[in-house]
Parts: C-alpha cells; sequence; structure tokens
C-alpha cells in the first residue's frame, strides 16, 4: 500500500517530477521553455504556491517551492497535466508523458536544507555532466539573482492555447524569499556560496561535459543512458539537524498511522471517524472530519 501523503499548510516541499522511461521529452527549446514557465506562472497563481527556484532538465523538472494554503496535489495535477497535453503537442508525442510514479514532494524542514536542496536544484545540470556552470544550461532555469525580484511577465504560448479559450492572455512568477531567512540578500548569499560548492564538486567527477549545443541537438525519443538504480528510496523529508530529522520522521509515521486507523475505520462503516491534519484526497472526495479543522 502506498503510503498517503501529508500536506500541511506553509510547508516548503523539494518538488521532482520525471519523464516516462526517462524520455529528453523536456528538451530545452524556446516553445518547450515558453510552455512550462507560462504554466508554471499560471499554476502558481491560481493555487497560491511561492516558487522559490526551478530547474526543467531534459526529462524531469525540480522546483522548490512553499505551500500556504495545502493545496500542493492540485498544483502539481494542474501544472503537470497541461505541461504533458503542451509538450505532447508541441513534439508530436501521443503517448503517456510522465513516468508511472507521481511526484516526488521532500518537505524541507530548516534553513539549512532550504538552502542546500535550491542549490542542488541550480546545480542539476553540472551534477548531471552537460554543462560547467549552472548557467550555461539552455534550459529553464533560475539564477539566485532573481530570488525576491521583481515579477516575470509570461506570456500564452502561440500553440496548443486557444487565443479564445479560458487561459489568461498572461501571467506573473515571482521567485520569493523562503521562509526562515531576515532578507532576500541574505538568502542569494548563502545560495550562491552553496551553489558554487556543489558545481565545483560535480565537476570534479567530469574530464569534460556534453555541452549545450549537444544538448540542444538530442532528439526528444532519446533518454539517459545511465541504469537508474532499482529500489532507490523516495525520501519525504530533508533534514541535515539529526534532531529535526528525527522529529519530522516521527511526525510522518504518527500521521501515516493515524491515517490507516482512521480509514479502516471509515471503510468500516464509521462515517464519523477523525483523520489527521494533513489528510487530503480524503478530505476533499468523501468530506472527512480531520483533526485542526476549522
Amino acid at each position: 500500500m502506498t503510503a498517503p501523503r501529508q500536506v500541511l499548510p506553509g510547508t516548503i516541499h523539494l518538488v521532482t517530477r520525471r519523464c516516462t522511461q526517462r524520455q529528453f521529452l523536456l528538451r530545452p527549446s524556446k516553445a518547450a521553455r515558453q510552455v512550462f514557465l507560462y504554466l508554471l506562472a499560471v499554476a502558481s497563481e491560481r493555487y497560491a504556491i511561492r516558487v522559490h527556484a526551478y530547474c526543467v532538465m531534459s526529462n524531469h523538472y525540480h522546483l522548490v517551492v512553499t505551500d500556504p494554503d495545502a493545496r500542493l496535489p492540485a498544483f502539481q495535477q494542474y501544472l503537470d497535466g497541461f505541461v504533458a497535453r503542451a509538450i505532447n503537442a508541441l513534439v508530436g508525442h501521443r503517448e503517456g508523458f510522465w513516468g508511472p510514479d507521481s511526484y516526488s514532494a521532500v518537505e524541507l524542514v530548516g534553513p539549512r536544507d532550504i538552502v542546500d536542496k535550491v542549490a542542488y536544484t541550480l546545480a542539476n545540470p553540472v551534477a548531471a555532466g552537460l554543462v560547467r556552470s549552472a548557467w550555461r544550461w539552455p534550459g529553464l532555469w533560475s539564477s539566485p539573482d532573481e530570488i525576491g525580484g521583481a515579477a516575470l511577465l509570461v506570456r500564452r504560448p502561440s500553440h496548443f492555447f486557444d487565443p479564445k479559450g479560458s487561459m489568461p492572455e498572461s501571467a506573473l512568477l515571482k521567485l520569493t524569499t523562503p521562509p526562515g531567512f531576515p532578507t532576500a540578500e541574505a538568502f542569494r548569499d548563502q545560495l550562491r556560496t552553496a551553489l558554487t560548492e556543489k558545481e565545483a564538486e560535480a565537476a570534479r567527477k567530469f574530464s569534460s561535459f556534453l555541452g549545450a549545443a549537444r544538448v540542444l541537438a538530442q532528439k526528444t525519443t532519446a533518454r539517459a543512458r545511465s541504469v537508474e538504480p532499482l529500489g532507490r528510496l523516495n525520501p519525504r523529508v530533508a533534514a541535515r539537524h539529526e534532531e529535526q530529522r528525527i522529529a519530522a520522521l516521527g511526525r510522518l509515521v504518527a500521521f501515516i498511522s493515524d491515517y490507516r486507523t482512521a480509514l479502516r475505520a471509515w471503510r468500516d462503516g464509521n462515517r464519523s471517524a477523525v483523520f489527521p491534519a494533513g489528510t487530503y484526497l480524503m478530505r476533499l472526495a468523501c468530506g472527512v472530519a480531520c483533526t485542526g479543522a476549522g
């Protein structure tokens, strides 16, 4: 049985979603970049998700976001659904777009964890041996300098979207400073240092890099050659501080236990069973009562 997600307001997440069979369906192109950026802007406005950083690789993407109103699953369903349909139309792909697993959402517990995972996100093109510096990545990549700056106006792409349809002509995307930092400048300084360290660490592993030109020349039907390890752990929490990590994992274990107890009672006919705070799908689909609900 798949463990339920706990969706709590105000949680900061590292989100990852992978393309089917690790195909390069998100390979960088002007049209693909505009599609993803536009839909990210629309989805973040629609579901009040605060975006801190993003990096779209050829076969997966990473986001670091804060979810003020516990709406991350709806945001992901909207973003992933539209991205799949729009990019499929762009590249002529007729089958499933995303991998069989759902998106990964890792809770970032403290400020150090936020800096580390944002740096991890932005260093991804270097860690994959594609470009020597992250800013050379030809795909979508958010610069640390943009965090806390002016919002970006993103125009609706000309393909796929009906100009007379319901999608807005434009949307604003603002990269906000994550909670827990006194100023945007303080966060950017820490992030630049961490990003430089991760780039240097990744660069030591490669004698050469593929380069932006060869990335752009790849076909969307191609896929990663490296073998993805089987049985890889799918973490729910990232916390460098041991006590914080133990506490966060303890809360998650308690949630899963309480959720399954309530679900068994509900399936046995007890419609007054109370589910733990952070229950999402059962609350929306079945209207179950949850602890802490107003």
